[in-house]
């Protein structure tokens, strides 16, 4: 499973990459295998404001319904609409299967990097 250093991660398993001036958002392998069959994304449209640490999104699969959390206060810039319409798009969570472009106004608090986020994840599974 992969672990990007230039990404700062949730504990509910969102990430968030800095690019110039945008905050690109999207959910984590961990959680892309977690999900498995997903069946339904729900994604705000651009303009839409977020609060770190607060819902912004539901992914669902066939076996459950998750809250996504944005990692940042901001703006939705962009929605990748094709990730809400190709879930496949999904299995590359830190390329094509980014969801949301956010202006960003503050990144959330306690974020994670990439070693917290790997030791969180192993305390997860047991």
């Amino acid at each position: 499973m992969k672990f990007p250093a230039d990404l700062k991660y949730t504990a509910s398993h969102e990430w968030v990459r800095m690019e110039g001036g945008s905050a690109l958002v999207g959910i984590t392998e961990f959680a892309v295998h977690a999900i498995k069959d997903v069946v339904f994304l729900e994604l705000p449209g651009a303009g839409k404001a977020l609060q770190a640490g607060a819902p912004f999104g539901v992914v669902e699969s066939v076996k459950a319904v998750f809250d996504l959390n944005s990692p940042v206060t901001g703006t939705v810039a962009e929605v990748n609409q094709r990730a809400a319409e190709d879930f496949e798009l999904l299995k590359d969570p830190y390329g094509a299967g980014w969801l949301l472009k956010v202006s960003p106004a503050a990144l959330g608090q306690g974020l994670m990097d990439a070693a917290a986020y790997e030791a969180h994840c192993a305390a997860e599974q047991h």
